[in-house]
């Protein structure tokens, strides 16, 4: 299929994310076929497509979660991942993948919070053993973050003692907790009932507004058109079209495009 590109820059010095040329698959399932992508620092890309086309494992890519077949991603201007040594790439070793990924967020789309531990010790656990903030300092900073999502009377309680817009939104202030430089988000609104929908877009849309760089994976295609610097529209494991939210919802180019958008809109 061949891929449609829309006013797209690619070496601007303000690209936080770059992709190129990445490949991924699952024994005989080839996922992602050739992926490039660029994402500028301060600036919102919102990933849609269809079920199966490659947006979540693209995702996890950008962190490790996935290690690629082929190809590279950088983050900030490091690799993610690996080490180059002249014509080749050498994987990291865990400790310095796991040292990447606390500066990248991630809110996965069924909250993944622990459920023995509070709301405000789900918080703290990453700020204290992976970075080693003093723990009163932790606490400090995750009571800001509980209020900043609405949630600052919550701070004692379960996850199970939550809806799951709150558990949601716990788990966002939980990636915000290690100040990332970037958050990912996979379909965070997906595992919710449609009357709490509402209320974590709303937080994301606050973060948009604060200029946190970030890339979304949903199906919201309103969230899309009103937050969105650029979308993406990815289908069986390519992206098919990038641009503006005016230009790929409302005039893409792409039939794919045209066929998913006619049935969601």
């Amino acid at each position: 299929m061949s891929s449609t590109t829309k006013d797209t820059t690619t070496d601007s010095p303000d690209v936080m994310v770059e992709i190129r040329a990445v490949h991924k698959s699952f024994g005989t399932l080839e996922v992602l076929r050739g992926i490039d992508l660029s994402v500028r620092a301060g600036e919102v890309t919102v990933v849609l497509g269809p079920s199966g086309s490659g947006k979540s494992t693209l995702l996890r890519t950008i962190n490790h979660l996935e290690k690629v077949d082929h190809g590279w991603i950088s983050f900030d201007g490091t690799l993610v991942g690996y080490r180059r040594d002249g014509n080749k790439l050498y994987e990291l070793r865990e400790r310095e993948v796991l040292r990447q990924r606390t500066r990248i967020g991630f809110v996965f789309q069924n909250f993944n919070l622990f459920p023995h531990l509070t709301v405000l010790e789900n918080i703290i656990e990453a700020p204290v053993s992976a970075l080693r903030r003093p723990r009163k300092d932790a606490v400090a900073a995750a009571e800001k973050l509980l209020a900043r999502v609405g949630l600052a009377d919550k701070a004692g309680v379960y996850p199970k003692q939550l809806s799951g817009g709150q558990q949601q939104r716990v788990a966002i202030a939980r990636a915000l907790a290690l100040e990332p430089k970037l958050l990912l988000f996979d379909e965070p609104t997906s595992a919710l009932d449609p009357e709490l929908v509402g209320e974590v877009l709303d937080v994301i849309k606050d973060l948009a507004r604060g200029g946190t760089t970030m890339i979304v994976v949903t199906h919201e295609i309103g969230f899309a058109r009103e937050v969105a610097d650029t979308v993406v529209f990815m289908d069986e494991g390519r992206i098919v079209e990038q641009g503006a939210p005016a230009d790929v919802l409302d005039r893409p180019d792409n039939p794919r495009t045209r066929a998913f958008l006619s049935k969601v809109l």
